[in-house]
């Protein structure tokens, strides 16, 4: 009699080292937080993260980005290791790729593609797809001399999706000319996108904004009842999705937007232009903020910045502290010295606190339900305000 034996096939995972290094302007723990994103920017991507590499540097090397000194420290690593792959915390010019890749010998990666192969493995419908292959391109275009050679030699894997894979377009003419096709493709869905947005009427229209994984969509599911795909990892949402919801007999749209990060590729925000109108036309924005995220007063600035830069900086905001849940402290003895952090506060003091700079704000925690009758009750008052203005005549709504 033969046994028949199952076997399974180990994929190895992506090895790789995240590199950055620390301006005057940057504290250590700020650069370590930063690197500590762009690892679970890379564990999102399937990558394993074995080590960070960091450098006190005024700016970063023409050549190499960081100094020779530490770059002869991340070639030895590389080696002995057998690292897949090398990913920084910048974006790198043309001459710096192919300098890095020339000396290492192995996959090169900037923080800009990395996170363009995290939206190219996110993006599900073809508005997104479209989008995305856009902005690949759009970055590739510069690079071309030396990423197709470096394509010849190390093919698939993070960083490889979409447009990277297809040999046939290395020259820089039909790239140019695939740019231009892409961008007519998205003209006329940006168009047909607008249209439905007319077609929904004069209904008041709330986005919800943030950070990435701040639990946007999980939000979103709560309030809205809807089945929205949400996960533990940066950019589990691509895709507007818009709900109508009605609460105490008033209704209104509820969208749920892609998340905001640092250093956000402008390759994006421009592809992305038609996600991002949403934001733009609505009438009142929910800022979901991880209060138990160390650096959430960081994240705060970077989607105000971002908002502005969209040109929705000047919209009515409700600001959401989502996680309580998650938020830990930790209390200072009188007799230490060193000065107060945010963990050193707890959350009651928190909350009075950002009560004085944020005035309305709210705290919740999606993930256990916690406050979200208060949410809504906010949620319909600022919606009414605005309907009243729009429909002066439906008093018998509210």
């Amino acid at each position: 009699m033969i046994e028949n034996k199952s076997h399974k096939t180990n994929i190895k995972s992506e090895t790789a080292v995240v590199v950055g290094i620390i301006t005057q302007e940057q504290t250590i723990e700020q650069v370590t937080e930063y690197l500590n994103e762009l690892d679970f920017l890379a564990r999102t991507a399937g990558a394993v993260v074995k080590k960070q590499f960091k450098q006190k540097r005024n700016f970063a090397d023409t050549k190499t980005f960081v100094g020779s000194g530490k770059f002869a420290e991340i070639k030895e690593y590389v080696e002995k290791n057998d690292i897949d792959t090398v990913i920084f915390d910048d974006e790198l010019s043309p001459s710096q790729l192919r300098n890095i890749e020339g000396a290492l010998k192995c996959k090169i990666l900037d923080r800009t593609n990395l996170i363009l192969d995290i939206f190219a493995s996110r993006a599900r419908t073809a508005h997104a797809k479209t989008q995305v292959e856009l902005a690949q391109y759009e970055y590739l275009m510069p690079r071309l001399k030396g990423m197709w050679t470096h394509l010849e030699r190390q093919r698939g894997g993070i960083g490889m999706r979409g447009p990277g894979e297809k040999e046939i377009e290395t020259d820089r003419r039909i790239v140019k000319d695939k740019i231009a096709l892409l961008k007519k493709k998205l003209e006329k869905i940006d168009k047909q996108k607008s249209v439905q947005r007319k077609n929904r009427g004069k209904l008041v229209r709330v986005a919800l904004v943030g950070y990435t994984n701040v639990g946007k969509s999980t939000l979103m599911n709560l309030i809205s009842k809807s089945d929205i795909f949400a996960e533990n990892k940066l950019f589990a949402t691509l895709d507007t999705t818009v709900r109508k919801m009605v609460i105490e007999n008033l209704p209104f749209l509820l969208a749920d937007t892609v998340g905001f990060i640092r250093k956000l590729p402008h390759h994006l925000v421009e592809s992305f232009k038609s996600t991002l109108d949403e934001v733009r036309e609505s009438d009142l924005l929910l800022h979901i903020v991880d209060i138990s995220h160390s650096n959430f007063e960081e994240q705060i600035d970077i989607v105000n910045q971002t908002l502005a830069d969209i040109g929705a900086g000047d919209k009515k905001m409700i600001t959401v502290f989502n996680k309580i849940d998650a938020y830990r402290f930790i209390r200072k003895d009188e007799d230490d010295l060193t000065p107060v952090k945010k963990e050193n506060y707890s959350l009651e003091e928190l909350k009075k606190m950002w009560f004085a700079k944020e005035k309305g704000s709210l705290f919740i925690s999606a993930k256990q339900k916690q406050n979200i009758d208060i949410l809504k009750s906010n949620l319909y008052k600022e919606v009414v305000k605005i309907h009243k203005i729009r429909y002066p005549y439906n008093d018998f709504l509210y």
